[in-house]
């Protein structure tokens, strides 16, 4: 209740009639304030006019008056300057920490708003809004979309940032974390990231020439090389062609060289898994864009259009790869190009969150607004999500709708997070014809 009480202050859906205090003063609201959503008061800096005079301070709002006590604030400081407290239910009087009693205005929700909330939290449809989708304005789907896509990419930018701290400073090492990370393509995401961190770019470098040698490393680390991990009725011919047993000496020799440990193979996941996405794959296919040098940070800020970042991303896998997806089984022979689509689910995912945390790192301006262009020049995704929308008519055109849409699921809808969305705004405050 308290959180619609919240939203009923902030959006000013006050009763018609006139409003007064506990004690009979007239109450008019010039402005509710602003809403603190961390410690201290509700609402900052709000202008409440009580009776003659005009204050300017902190609103705090309760369920009851009496919470006040409840949580602490008679005694907190930080709610000396609360010039109003409103609650549903005025019980008793409050007084701050100064001794000084606070005026009260008691607050209901309206009845509308209320059966529209209990509308959106118990539907099992998705999304829950979906009545009042058709009739927005193209102005508020566009401003919230907006709004949206700049938070998803922030949301990315600090989980960079994050990662830049854990490689001690160095963006190139985090921008290769992001992207291994991304080579998971969901299921074993989680998996690469920690292989990426194990893997020792500095040592690399010593032998980036050498593309058997990066393979080796980047096969050695993911645990792989270890008998064990092929599958028993593989180990046989894994051994007998000569690649595996090749591979392993390699590794053993350079793990010896950089004190490198392997992680765990068993945390590779396989149930259910395209063997095109097998890690096998995916490694070498990264051990072959390292070597290029394509895809490094550097590369990545020059690119000025689409197909030029196409270009750095796109990859393929060592010659003994053509003809197997793991040591031992043969397969007929594909050179096992990354697809379209993953490449673009490799731009909306890794290469545009990139350009956008590090132009935000570095304040170049020019490498966000890059990110939001190629954004919009690339076609939306297409899954369950976007469809969903798109069937109670939202229109999703390109990238940067879709992974609008996506934000809105994940940190709105899936949280039943209503009334901070401006379509959960808009249902709760329309008409019932």
């Amino acid at each position: 209740m308290e959180q619609l009480l919240h939203y009923t202050w902030k959006h000013k859906l006050y009763p018609l009639k006139e409003l007064t205090t506990s004690d009979g003063q007239r109450v008019e609201i010039v402005d509710p304030g602003l809403h603190n959503r961390n410690a201290g008061p509700d609402f900052f800096n709000a202008k409440i006019r009580i009776g003659s005079t005009m204050w300017v301070g902190n609103v705090e709002i309760h369920d009851k008056s009496s919470d006040w006590y409840q949580h602490g604030h008679d005694k907190d400081s930080r709610y000396d300057n609360v010039v109003l407290h409103v609650a549903a239910e005025l019980d008793t009087e409050v007084m701050k920490s100064n001794g000084e009693y606070v005026p009260q205005l008691q607050l209901s929700v309206p009845d509308d708003v209320l059966t529209h909330y209990d509308e959106l939290q118990k539907t099992d449809e998705y999304p829950p809004c979906y009545k009042v989708i058709p009739h927005l304005s193209a102005l508020i789907i566009h401003s919230w979309m907006a709004a949206l896509q700049t938070e998803r990419l922030e949301q990315k930018t600090e989980a960079i940032r994050k990662r830049a701290e854990l490689c001690n400073g160095s963006w190139e090492d985090a921008y290769f974390v992001t992207f291994a990370r991304n080579y998971g393509f969901g299921i074993n995401g989680e998996v690469f990231e920690q292989w990426a961190y194990n893997i020792p770019l500095n040592a690399v470098a010593h032998h980036r020439d050498d593309l058997f040698q990066i393979e080796a490393i980047f096969m050695g680390q993911a645990g792989l090389l270890e008998l064990d991990s092929i599958p028993e009725y593989y180990q046989k011919d894994a051994l007998n062609d000569g690649y595996f047993a090749k591979l392993r000496n390699e590794y053993q020799y350079l793990a010896h060289k950089f004190s490198m440990k392997p992680i765990d193979f068993k945390l590779w996941r396989f149930l259910r898994l395209r063997p095109q996405n097998f890690p096998h794959i995916r490694i070498s296919q990264l051990a072959n864009l390292y070597y290029q040098q394509k895809a490094g940070l550097s590369q990545l800020m020059e690119c000025e259009t689409l197909d030029e970042l196409k270009n750095v991303l796109k990859s393929q896998v060592t010659p003994y790869w053509e003809t197997h997806y793991t040591f031992g089984s043969t397969s007929p022979k594909n050179e096992k190009h990354l697809s379209y689509g993953s490449i673009n689910l490799l731009m909306i995912n890794t290469a545009i969150p990139m350009l956008f945390a590090y132009g935000r790192h570095t304040t170049k301006e020019v490498l966000c607004d890059k990110a939001f262009d190629f954004l919009e020049q690339l076609k939306a995704e297409n899954n369950h999500i976007i469809r969903m929308w798109q069937q109670v008519g939202l229109p999703v055109k390109t990238a940067g709708d879709s992974q609008a849409l996506i934000q809105l699921k994940k940190e709105y809808c899936d949280k039943k997070e209503c009334l901070r969305c401006r379509f959960g705004y808009e249902y709760l405050r329309r008409k019932e014809k």
